[in-house]
């Protein structure tokens, strides 16, 4: 390769220049991590709130008190997971799966620090019910539709709760982009040369023109990255059956 490639890529050079420009982000990236723990230390001092935990919230099981979501353990996490009533498995909430898809993953390893971890969505049960075992979630999932306070307000947060005894406290909440840390695949992409691919980056110019945010979150059975009421979300691929829509309601393929 040569220094007349493309502009959209990064300039060749040799190791010694690569270790002399890497350096110094290497010391913008400590230093940035170094405040992420001062930004969570402040997290764990922040006050918090009491709320029922005897509110009754709708599992596979039916009705359980939302302090039982904690399974014995002191603390809980949560996803809120929005809800499109109506709207089939394949039109739900393309940021909530793939946080969820994500989030998943991660339970064995919340439960192992002594952190249980539930989704609450919006939904009825009776809808929310076939879409969990489509995906092939195993861990619980809640319906909090009707409730309000921190345990039924606002889908798409990540939460937290703290049980001391029989009283449970609200004590974090985040939205938006705060949520990335629960799906991986952002820092990931952070870390290659195109980044996330959205026009919201800035990037060179010449490089790449970057998508709406979230335009990869669905795609077609091909794979190919779509955006507006076609597509299923990402992850719903890799699930058996998850063939191609036609001329389902809401036109998705």
């Amino acid at each position: 390769m040569t220094n007349d490639h493309p502009a959209s890529a990064p300039p060749v050079v040799d190791v010694a220049a690569w270790q002399a420009a890497r350096d110094p982000l290497m010391a913008r990236e400590k230093a940035h991590m170094r405040e992420g723990d001062a930004i969570a230390a402040a997290r764990r001092r922040l006050p918090m709130v009491e709320v029922d935990g005897t509110t009754k919230v709708v599992g596979v099981g039916g009705p359980v008190a939302f302090i039982d979501l904690f399974q014995g353990r002191d603390v809980l996490l949560v996803h809120k997971h929005m809800w499109h009533d109506g709207i089939p498995i394949e039109g739900q909430c393309m940021g909530c799966t793939i946080n969820t898809w994500h989030i998943q993953r991660a339970g064995v390893y919340l439960r192992a620090r002594g952190v249980s971890l539930a989704v609450l969505t919006s939904g009825s049960w009776d809808e929310v019910a076939p879409f969990v075992e489509f995906m092939g979630y195993t861990e619980p999932w809640y319906s909090v539709r009707g409730l309000d306070g921190p345990v039924g307000d606002d889908m798409g947060p990540v939460a937290c709760f703290l049980r001391d005894g029989d009283k449970v406290f609200f004590t974090y909440a985040t939205v938006s982009r705060g949520t990335e840390v629960a799906a991986g695949v952002f820092a990931l992409l952070d870390m290659t040369p195109y980044g996330r691919g959205e026009a919201w980056e800035e990037t060179p110019a010449g490089w790449p023109e970057g998508h709406d945010s979230c335009w990869f979150w669905r795609t077609d059975a091909d794979g190919v990255a779509t955006w507006g009421p076609t597509g299923r979300p990402v992850a719903q691929w890799t699930r058996p059956g998850a063939t191609p829509v036609v001329d389902g309601p809401g036109n998705y393929h």
